[in-house]
């Protein structure tokens, strides 16, 4: 009888120690050398690529239940590269960005779920102190302890009250946004 009760009070704790591996998405480590946020823009019909070259993204991912999962990222507005100082000078602007007043636009998830093969991830983004949800289109590859992380979305500048004046009346009211993590498991 003895050796039943230890045999099932084993077993039991086996299970126990199981379960919060379960419970949890698995925490991610951005390679930032490798790892990328761009967009693509427009001005008086000519298209142009930016791209953020510093932000900070907090990742844990969950493949086989993405509502565990869970995105925090800041990105450092002051960052921007356009491949045009006069462009990149202009984001920094009150029309735009205001990075003197609001240096950082912030992104956190609020909820996961699956629509067949594809994953959407909702959450709220903030850019110059206004607050907008953006669902975002995401596909994650995981290779053992490595893993890659794109994200897609479009925005709507004027949700943000970038470039409102009549003087930007020439630029594209939606802007593509894409972001490539690699990642590394912690």
């Amino acid at each position: 009888m003895r050796f039943k009760e230890n045999t099932m009070s084993r077993l039991l704790i086996a299970l126990l120690l199981l379960l919060p591996a379960a419970a949890f998405a698995r925490d991610w480590q951005v390679d930032a050398a490798k790892s990328a946020l761009t967009f693509k823009g427009t001005y008086q019909n000519e298209g142009f690529d930016g791209r953020f070259k510093k932000f900070d993204a907090t990742i844990a991912y969950d493949a086989a239940d993405p509502s565990k999962s869970k995105f925090d990222v800041t990105i450092d507005l002051t960052s921007v590269d356009t491949g045009s100082g006069e462009r990149d000078d202009t984001l920094a602007t009150t029309d735009f960005f205001d990075t003197a007043k609001t240096p950082k636009a912030h992104f956190v998830t609020e909820s996961f779920a699956k629509n067949g093969d594809a994953i959407e991830a909702k959450g709220n983004l903030t850019i110059r102190n206004r607050t907008k949800p953006v669902t975002l289109a995401v596909k994650f590859a995981e290779t053992g302890n490595t893993a890659t992380l794109d994200v897609d979305t479009t925005l709507k500048r004027a949700d943000f009250d970038l470039g409102n004046g009549s003087d930007w009346a020439d630029i594209g009211a939606e802007v593509p946004v894409h972001g490539h993590l690699v990642l590394t498991a912690k």
